[in-house]
């Protein structure tokens, strides 16, 4: 380990090591529950972590015109759903409020949206929810809170989850010669948090590749907290109606590696250390959450790339609209934010866009021809 990435026990760590000293080893969803979770300590309890100042930067951070289309596209499956008088509309994850502020202002094109919506803010931290009441109090519309999905009234639905679902605790399986074992978090020779392997096979039903698929060493990834989640969502869409649009950084079908990451000050971090001081994450499984809805009654249309779906939805010429009459530096600032969220090599291709309806609904914008 490098000196920058030097051990540098934190609250959480310590409250972590004398928990496995007492209970033995815990898994990497429980470990990973904690950090970013835990109500004193864990990351988005503790602090704000988007945007320059902070650890990472999102699609809406970058660039209005991300949010905006996204307003056009949720205006569009409103219309969709017949133009209910009264429906919900939620986001989960919503950070600092910067997408949710960028979609009230695009969906102001049609009022009779803003009257019928009921927004709901999928948030357990204080901190946060205290920036999205500030950020969204011009909008016109009132936000309420929930910690858990149902806490939400039914009623139709259409929903939002933008880098939401990486930030659900993921269990980690290893290939050895004799089969699998569950990877787990213990204490290291120095005393700190080390990765180790579980002594007993998982169940049969988690459905682990065979070892003529995998080979010692290789690494499977299971959310069953993301597939929970999800089924819970799509029973309410099956229900009342409506949409959840999923966009995350992912792949298309389950496979094996090992995604599990941390990133501190925009830079990749050792996943055990500062435990609450760097954001975890691991790749969303949108094959694993698509058999879900399907297998459920549900439509999904995508994957497809995040690139592709924002030029679908009009990236290109909201580029150009913005840019008219501005300063040279600006018009450059403008078409920067939109290359990185949809160029291939930037954030274009490795995030995923997914959606999911109720089955009586028309495929929606930037589906088409999937």
């Amino acid at each position: 380990m490098s000196e920058d990435f030097a051990p540098n026990r934190t609250p959480l760590e310590e409250r972590l090591v004398d928990l496995i000293r007492l209970k033995g080893p815990i898994t990497v969803a429980d470990y990973m529950a904690d950090a970013l979770g835990h109500p004193n300590d864990g990351y988005y309890m503790s602090r704000t972590p988007f945007g320059a100042k902070g650890d990472f930067t999102t699609a809406p951070e970058i660039s209005q015109i991300f949010g905006e289309l996204i307003g056009l596209w949720l205006l569009e499956n409103w219309r969709a759903l017949g133009s209910p008088a009264d429906f919900n509309l939620v986001e989960f994850g919503p950070g600092r409020g910067v997408l949710m502020e960028d979609i009230l202002r695009a969906t102001r094109l049609r009022s009779e949206f803003s009257k019928a919506a009921c927004l709901w803010l999928l948030e357990t931290s204080g901190r946060l929810r205290v920036e999205q009441q500030k950020r969204l109090r011009a909008s016109g519309i009132k936000p309420l809170w929930a910690d858990e999905f149902a806490d939400i009234p039914p009623a139709p639905t259409l929903i939002v989850a933008n880098e939401f679902f990486d930030c659900l605790p993921v269990r980690q399986f290893q290939r050895i010669e004799r089969g699998w074992r569950e990877r787990m978090v213990d204490i290291g020779d120095n005393g700190g948090l080390a990765f180790c392997l579980g002594k007993t096979p998982p169940p049969a039903d988690y459905k682990l590749p065979s070892d003529d698929d995998s080979e010692p060493g290789d690494i499977f990834e299971i959310n069953f907290a993301a597939r929970d989640f999800l089924s819970d969502v799509v029973a309410g869409l099956l229900t009342h109606g409506g949409a959840a649009l999923i966009i995350d950084y992912g792949h298309a079908a389950s496979g094996l590696g090992d995604t599990l990451q941390a990133v501190r000050e925009h830079r990749f971090w050792p996943a055990l250390s500062t435990p609450g001081q760097a954001d975890l994450t691991a790749h969303v499984d949108f094959g694993a959450l698509a058999d879900i809805a399907v297998d459920a009654g549900a439509a999904v249309y995508g994957p497809t790339a995040q690139g592709r779906f924002l030029d679908r939805l009009g990236l290109a010429l909201r580029t150009e609209m913005l840019c008219k009459g501005k300063s040279d530096e600006d018009q450059k600032k403008i078409r920067d934010g939109s290359e990185r969220i949809a160029a291939p090599n930037k954030m274009g291709e490795i995030f995923k866009v997914m959606c999911i309806t109720s089955p009586d609904l028309p495929a929606p914008p930037g589906f088409f021809d999937l």
